[in-house]
């Protein structure tokens, strides 16, 4: 069924209008008695019509051309006018010409399913439709401004039928637009639709160069080019060139799965047109995604929220809007724009004012870290780092400095990131530092070296903690990052202080089964303070004096364990039982009584 709503303004409501196709109509073209409606495929307004007609497609093919103000139907058009219009040639894949006949249909009765439709025409005169089948067929029809509409729809010819594909089993047209083509006539067009060829051919979206000077009798087609996109075809969309609407540029968008978008211009379109006619089957480049996550291989991520008025979203907002001052823009030679939006409601950036609110964060199984900026959905590039510090010092190889990233932190009070990888090592990055000689701290189980680097502008490499064996699982800064827990695979824990550069402590596994250690979180002391001094263990009393904050530790068997933030000793323990092969995955505190939810 298809409705007709209207809104009033003054009351703020939706009213139902008592306007509807008439039943009747719709079973006699059917040639059916039953008053139930088919499907409804599709509805379009009618161009130049003033809002006032809207044609409606059916799923049994009928085409009904609706006056909603007179509540009339006005044309209807179905299976049994494709019997009065012949079909277009073949020909060459590279030229395909439309030549008309009129032949009669072997079959009086002729059963097509529509899949797609689109006007062709500036003024709704020519209505393009795909079919199951894979046919597409260019309909002729009257317009609102049309004197003989009676005439034009008892009119035999009416109907074009374009096939691409001889074999008897092809692919459903599901997508289906135009575009006029200023390169040619008046009547010149594009075709833009998947679909049509036979079941098993290669995957391509189809771009037919097509021209009627006399109507559709005379449709003829001019090029044809086959796109074959990377992956799975999923959907297309035309959208106006910025800046270019006044000379009808438009620009293709295909998105194919997974979740990849192919933007093809005008002169890409062209390009293609003038290639070789042996060669008509054209492969877009590969898609470039903003975000690596197969090459290189993603490890790990992070998103972080960032204080908008902090000195940390100030020093990186100066870093992002110098590079969009620097990029490259689309000229605009019209007073229209096109922003593009998401789902996340936010204002366009200026370079003006712009400031970070959002960074995302990706580990790689080369070692590399990349941050993006994440305060709209188009994500920017930032930094990348290399955890790879060989050749920098000379005389110095650090074994496994380039193993892939298994844990990520950031502080926005010191500017920092944190990069752990699956061979125990730690990396601290200051990310704004300037072009001057930085210390660059090497600790291992025996000793720690500082070397001396001259380094540009940008992120430096503060320190490296090669003290572990076992892959680092999590990396927990405190507030205001002048520490960091450090929770290792084999169930172990460590706190580094950040700036000494030194190891205050590292536990034995907590887990008795040796389990990684699965959640870490960190409280200050002032949050901590009543529930140090009501603890009945007797090892928290000690902890009063100099205690800096408690380490809240879970591992993968449900093991809970409260450490003494500066010492490492235990202030409390708890083993929660757990059923087979099931482990324990987050922990969470709530409020200020340090409640733990583990799930």
């Amino acid at each position: 069924m298809v409705y007709v709503l209207k809104y009033d303004a003054d009351q703020r409501k939706l009213t139902n209008l008592p306007y509807y196709v008439p039943t009747n109509v719709i079973a006699e073209e059917a040639g059916s008695s039953s008053p139930n409606h088919p499907s409804v495929v599709g509805v379009l307004p009618q161009p130049c019509s003033q809002g006032n007609r809207v044609l409606i497609a059916y799923v049994n093919g009928l085409i009904v051309i609706w006056d909603v103000s007179d509540d009339k139907v006005v044309l209807v058009r179905g299976n049994k006018d494709l019997q009065l219009q012949g079909e277009t040639a073949s020909g060459s894949p590279g030229n395909k010409n439309l030549e008309v006949s009129d032949c009669v249909s072997e079959s009086d009765k002729v059963e097509k399913e529509i899949s797609s439709l689109c006007w062709a025409s500036n003024d709704g005169s020519i209505l393009a439709v795909g079919y199951v089948d894979g046919d597409i067929m260019f309909w002729a029809l009257p317009t609102a401004t049309s004197k003989n509409n009676q005439q034009a729809s008892k009119s035999h010819k009416n109907v074009v039928k374009l096939q691409l594909s001889s074999g008897e089993k092809r692919l459903p047209v599901i997508v289906l637009h135009w575009s006029e083509n200023q390169s040619h006539s008046a009547r010149g067009c594009k075709i833009f639709f998947y679909g049509g060829d036979q079941i098993g051919s290669k995957e391509t979206l189809t771009i037919l160069d097509l021209e009627c000077p006399s109507g559709i009798e005379s449709l003829k087609c001019v090029s044809h080019v086959d796109i074959t996109p990377n992956g799975s075809f999923a959907d297309m969309v035309l959208f106006p060139t910025v800046g270019e609407m006044e000379n009808g540029g438009s620009l293709l968008f295909v998105l194919t799965n997974p979740g990849q978008l192919l933007v093809y211009d005008d002169a890409c379109l062209a390009a293609f047109n003038s290639q070789d006619e042996k060669k008509p089957c054209v492969s877009s480049g590969q898609y470039v995604m903003p975000i690596p996550i197969v090459a290189p291989c993603m490890t790990v991520s992070k998103l972080s929220l960032v204080d908008r008025d902090g000195e940390f979203s100030k020093a990186l907002s100066k870093i992002v809007s110098t590079a969009k001052l620097k990029a490259p823009h689309t000229p605009i030679r019209s007073s229209k724009k096109w922003p593009l939006t998401s789902g996340i409601p936010s204002r366009l950036p200026e370079a003006a004012d712009y400031e970070v609110e959002r960074v995302y964060m990706a580990g790689y199984q080369d070692g590399s870290v990349r941050m993006w900026d994440a305060t709209y959905p188009a994500l920017s590039l930032i930094f990348v780092l290399g955890a790879e510090i060989s050749g920098k010092v000379p005389g110095i190889d650090i074994a496994g400095a380039s193993a892939p990233v298994s844990a990520l932190e950031i502080c926005s009070f010191t500017q920092s990131v944190a990069i752990g990888n699956e061979c125990g090592m730690v990396c601290l990055f200051k990310l704004t530092g300037t072009s001057n000689e930085m210390s660059l701290n090497i600790v291992t189980e025996t000793e720690k070296k500082v070397h001396t680097l001259h380094q540009a502008d940008g992120p430096q490499c503060m320190a490296l903690f090669s003290l572990f064996s076992s892959p680092v699982c999590l990396l927990q800064s405190t507030e205001f990052g002048n520490r960091l827990a450090v929770g290792l695979k084999c169930g172990r824990v460590a706190m580094l202080d950040v700036g000494t550069s030194s190891v205050l402590f590292i536990t034995d596994s907590l887990s008795r089964s040796n389990c990684s250690v699965s959640s870490l979180a960190m409280i200050s002391f002032t949050d901590t303070n009543t529930l140090i001094n009501n603890s009945k263990d007797s090892t928290s009393t000690s902890l009063n004096d100099g205690e800096k904050g408690l380490v809240f530790i879970m591992t993968r068997d449900a093991y809970l364990a409260v450490l003494d933030g500066r010492t490492g000793h235990m202030v409390s323990s708890q083993s929660i039982p757990q059923k087979k092969e099931s482990s324990a995955i987050s922990m969470y505190i709530l409020g200020k009584s340090f409640m733990l939810w583990i799930r």
